[in-house]
């Protein structure tokens, strides 16, 4: 199959890419490098440095390339950037995702696997979270990526062709098994990593945001799935697409593991301790979240390999251990 994957040079994109080629796809990678990283697409594998707002360039680039589905990974993804530049976030998440679909349409592509998010649910009111609970987003990019799943609803209704699957990741992490590609966000706010360069003194110490929370230890509980499942999750969605369909999944392993327990997983699989200062809660952080993803092992047959959470913390120590400039030359950021 022919495949284009819109943000194939981001952390997970360039995951999805490294699966596709190795099962047989031929992929062309779309990405504005704003957030991805070349270095990360693999050697060989075409890279169109273009906006999701390219339209025209897009639609060219579909129709040379006969491409069959698009993967589209293409986001800007953090939440607190989205209060402070909301527009931004409807500019790129959502307006750029309409652009891609006008593109797909003129060039005759009518398959999509979109990355959609936990954070269209909001403060859900019952966990595990499965795909009925109801969705009441709190910052603007859960609106952007709940907007996309409400374009994709009526797009399909509207063109019979099309088909569509939106996953909604809870807290992906971990890095690929061989070491060769993995996390560099700048900046980086997500906890395992986070705290796994406070170990190597790459940031500054992490900050464990709350102690009052009401679990068990008093940190907030989240659900961290591996990169390499979610991506393998894709492409069975992939797979899974027939004219009109559509998708709805959530990927998540179905147990949440605390900030506290999260901290311990990487003491243990570092050796080191993580240097930490404790502060307030957030606004907007629920206690618990973690996810219901029976749908998507009962229909497609998908299930994680990774479950517990030293095993997905390894492949992230490994990755930033051995790469502690993440796909920056050594020299050009400074210790």
């Amino acid at each position: 199959m022919n495949v284009l994957v819109a943000g194939g040079a981001g952390y997970i994109g360039s995951h999805a890419v490294k699966q596709l080629v190795e099962a047989g796809h031929r992929v062309v990678v779309v990405d504005n490098l704003c957030r991805g990283h070349a270095a990360a697409v693999p050697r060989g594998i075409e890279l169109a440095t273009l906006d999701l707002r390219d339209t025209a360039e897009l639609a060219e680039l579909m129709r040379a390339r006969r491409i069959d589905t698009v993967m589209h990974f293409a986001a800007l993804a953090y939440v607190g950037e989205s209060m402070a530049a909301p527009l931004g976030y409807y500019e790129n998440n959502t307006a750029g995702t309409v652009s891609l679909l006008r593109a797909m349409r003129a060039a005759g592509v009518f398959r999509m696997v979109f990355s959609s998010t936990c954070a269209t649910y909001g403060e859900p009111e019952t966990v595990p979270i499965d795909e009925t609970c109801p969705q009441r987003p709190i910052n603007p990019y859960g609106w952007s990526k709940l907007f996309v799943e409400r374009i994709l609803d009526d797009y399909s209704a509207a063109e019979p062709a099309f088909s569509f699957a939106a996953l909604r990741y809870f807290n992906v992490a971990g890095a690929a098994a061989d070491g060769s590609i993995g996390e560099d966000h700048h900046p980086e706010t997500h906890l395992i990593p986070a705290a796994i360069l406070s170990v190597l003194e790459r940031r500054p110490p992490l900050t464990v945001f709350g102690q009052d929370y009401p679990t068990a230890d008093g940190t907030c509980v989240r659900d961290y799935i591996h990169v390499d499942d979610l991506c393998a999750a894709h492409l069975r969605a992939m797979s899974a697409l027939r004219d009109g369909r559509r998708l709805i999944y959530n990927l998540g392993i179905g147990r949440g593991y605390s900030v506290a327990e999260v901290i311990s997983a990487v003491e243990r699989v570092s050796g080191r301790a993580v240097p930490r200062t404790y502060g307030p809660r957030r606004a907007g952080d629920p206690a618990v979240l973690f996810a219901n993803s029976a749908k998507i092992r009962q229909e497609l047959g998908w299930s994680p390999n990774y479950t517990e959470i030293d095993a997905i913390v390894e492949t992230a120590w490994r990755w930033f251990r051995d790469h502690p400039n993440g796909y920056a030359p050594p020299a050009a950021k400074p210790h």
